[in-house]
């Protein structure tokens, strides 16, 4: 089968790998459509945490059975998408039913080789059903249940005013789950383009070029003088981490969806005389796939929506670079097969 393996920073290559063989307590899986996510391109850019070279990158997938044992709870030709976080199901983390922060997490295309072949084998716990979703609604999933999580870490309530900053994928889907607990949104970010789309097609009414604008005073215009009651950071960005601890109301809780490298550092004092908490949301959990494929099936999310983007497997290696670049509109890409 053909795969496409990432050799080191900036280098794909097309190789030829023997197809998986079925194993007792997995499945094989045919791919058909792969979602490219900040992950893929930090590791292509080699700026990644927790990464190693080479490595098949790919973790956000449309996929139908191709083989599975006879203990599966699916058939031949069903359609799935997976949770990629692959654990241990024995540290004090799975123990406790938190199988999003294992000790030993194996993420899918990040500690260990992804989706970006025509065939993977992957754990049976890790299947995901399809339940009648299209294949560009399926690759959606993934990335919208990290939002999902980060807001249920959250514990956001009914209007409350929530700030995202970063209106990449992840942060998108933040919005809209933000909405969907009944917040009222605020997006920060410094690409117009991106602001525009919060607004025209997520319907975010506060939106905030970080840039351009005086953020603190537009916050305090904002939250009639209060400030957001929760911030979410989904950039990963130390800068835009560092300065968002400015922006939170006294009592406020800040999540960090986005990561990168380096050390977080904040004033103790404005930190402390807020009584403030500092949350960090890692993947997602069985419970927040189920809440991204009902919001989906109820059309309080429109992936495709997020969809800007398509190219054929093949053509990867060569439009992967384009990709990155801002300029070009970009949300979210899709791989096809």
């Amino acid at each position: 089968m053909k795969a496409l393996v990432c050799n080191t920073p900036g280098e794909f290559e097309y190789i030829d790998k023997v197809s998986p063989e079925l194993i007792e307590g997995y499945t094989k899986l045919r791919i058909k459509a792969i979602g490219i996510c900040g992950t893929d391109y930090h590791a292509y850019q080699g700026v990644q945490p927790f990464f190693n070279y080479p490595r098949i990158l790919g973790h956000e997938i449309a996929a139908e059975i191709a083989e599975t044992s006879g203990k599966s709870l699916f058939n031949k030709g069903d359609k799935v998408t997976i949770s990629p976080y692959f654990y241990c199901g024995e540290c004090i983390a799975c123990r406790n039913g938190k199988t999003n922060c294992c000790e030993t997490m194996k993420v899918c295309g990040v500690h260990i080789d992804g989706a970006m072949s025509e065939y993977i084998l992957v754990p049976d716990y890790a299947l995901v059903a399809g339940e009648g979703l299209s294949e560009d609604e399926l690759v959606l999933v993934e990335p919208l249940a990290i939002g999902a999580h980060g807001i249920r870490r959250a514990g956001v309530k009914p209007g409350e005013f929530v700030l995202v900053v970063g209106a990449g994928p992840i942060g998108l889907g933040t919005m809209d789950f933000a909405r969907i607990a009944g917040a009222e949104v605020i997006a920060l970010d410094t690409n117009m383009q991106r602001l525009e789309f919060c607004r025209d097609k997520l319907g975010v009414k506060h939106v905030i070029n970080a840039v351009s604008d005086d953020v603190f005073e537009r916050l305090k215009s904002i939250t009639n003088g209060d400030m957001p009651t929760v911030v979410i950071d989904c950039t990963g960005n130390l800068k835009a981490i560092n300065n968002a601890f400015q922006y939170m109301a006294h009592g406020a809780r800040f999540v960090l969806i986005g990561l990168q490298k380096q050390e977080i550092s904040f004033s103790h004092p404005e930190f402390h005389k807020r009584e403030a908490t500092l949350l960090s949301s890692r993947n997602a959990l069985p419970v927040d796939f189920e809440h991204v494929i009902s919001c989906i099936k109820n059309g309080q999310i429109k992936p495709l929506n997020y969809i800007t983007h398509k190219l054929k497997f093949e053509e990867v290696k060569d439009r992967f670079s384009d990709l990155i670049a801002f300029e070009n509109g970009l949300v979210k890409a899709v791989i096809v097969f």
